[in-house]
């Protein structure tokens, strides 16, 4: 097993599995407590891998989704041989991902047996049936050869919050917090097939006013539109900031909402990772394979016959599997989870 002084990380594309991949930082800081991690990392994730307090360094790797991007990949990796790593530890599973930390002439480079990457990784992993969460893959490279991490050994996500960076954000964006806030994530980049139907969304709004609460929306600029239909119907108590804000002010901000209510996307992991209550909605995708990595998030999914697909769209045009998960189900529990009684609705 290396015990490297430094440790260079592939980082993922996704914001979710960039939050899972902070369970490794920890797990690798836990058996080497001195040791430096930095991370290979898209430009979004900067600001979120700056609230990791085991991440010393991010060097973004400038290409797009799908990009080869040799000649970046390669200037990257020129800056990087000035590192001294002893080992890399590659995330992704693309032949591309392990091109920079074998141009970095970095000595142990570990990663899954995939896409024909034998040479560019050297110290090649079986990706075991007994790693079925993501969780577990992550972690899992950052152990001996062939160990199988159980949920004892996977860290959860722990993101540092800005107490200071929340109050100013709630000055800038004429956000108030006398009522109790219920955050609201309703997209999903990966498709409709995982995003609980907006009518339910307003519904719950209008159902979260009558007992008292502000809804807080939030989203990317590419669920703006979903916000405001959610704030145009649901009424002047639902604060639309979707695109409004950074990844590290939706921390800030969810660090103030009594519940957080999201569907399986990257916000939901940075959600659990707060340590707020969260109430995670599935529908195409697993809980069993990518699940909300925290004590006080609660799992609705109906696990129909036909579930988990992993669609992007339901082939069968029903989408039971989301608009089945009552309104009035999700309305209990986060009730339950703030502590306020259920108050009957008048029809």
């Amino acid at each position: 097993m290396v015990k490297p002084d430094a440790v260079l990380v592939v980082g993922p594309s996704w914001v979710g599995d960039m939050v899972m991949a902070q369970s490794l930082f920890m797990s690798l800081r836990s058996q080497h407590p001195a040791m430096a991690i930095d991370v290979i990392a898209p430009a979004w994730s900067v600001g979120l891998l700056g609230r990791m307090p085991e991440v010393r360094n991010a060097f973004v790797l400038d290409v797009k989704h799908g990009e080869l991007g040799l000649r970046k990949r390669w200037q990257l990796a020129k800056r990087l041989r000035q590192q001294d790593y002893q080992q890399a530890i590659i995330l992704p599973r693309s032949f591309k991902s392990a091109l920079v930390p074998f141009w970095a002439k970095v000595p142990v480079r570990t990663g899954f047996k995939t896409e024909m990457r034998y040479g560019l990784i050297n110290d090649l992993r079986r990706l075991d049936s007994g790693l079925d969460q993501t969780v577990k893959r992550f972690v899992a490279l950052g152990c001996r050869q062939e160990t199988i991490p159980d949920a004892s050994q996977c860290p959860r996500p722990t993101l540092n919050i800005d107490a200071g960076m929340a109050r100013k954000l709630r000055t800038a964006l004429n956000l108030t917090t006398d009522h109790p806030v219920v955050g609201f994530m309703p997209g999903a980049e990966y498709g409709p097939a995982k995003q609980w139907p907006v009518e339910h969304f307003i519904q719950l709004a209008k159902n979260l006013a009558s007992h008292g609460f502000t809804v807080w929306v939030f989203g990317s600029g590419k669920e703006e539109s979903l916000g405001q239909e959610i704030a145009d119907k649901a009424g002047e108590h639902v604060v639309n900031l979707c695109g409004k804000t950074r990844l590290p002010d939706v921390i800030d901000l969810i660090s103030l909402t009594r519940v957080a209510i999201s569907n399986d996307s990257g916000l939901m992991h940075i959600a659990a990772a707060t340590g707020r209550p969260l109430i995670a909605l599935y529908g195409s995708s697993s809980p069993a394979f990518t699940p909300p990595l925290s004590e006080q998030a609660h799992i609705e999914y109906l696990n129909l016959d036909c579930s988990p697909c992993f669609q992007r769209q339901c082939r069968f045009g029903h989408y039971a599997c989301l608009r089945d998960i009552s309104v009035e189900q999700v309305l209990r529990l986060v009730l339950s989870a703030a502590n306020k009684p259920l108050r009957h609705q008048g029809h």
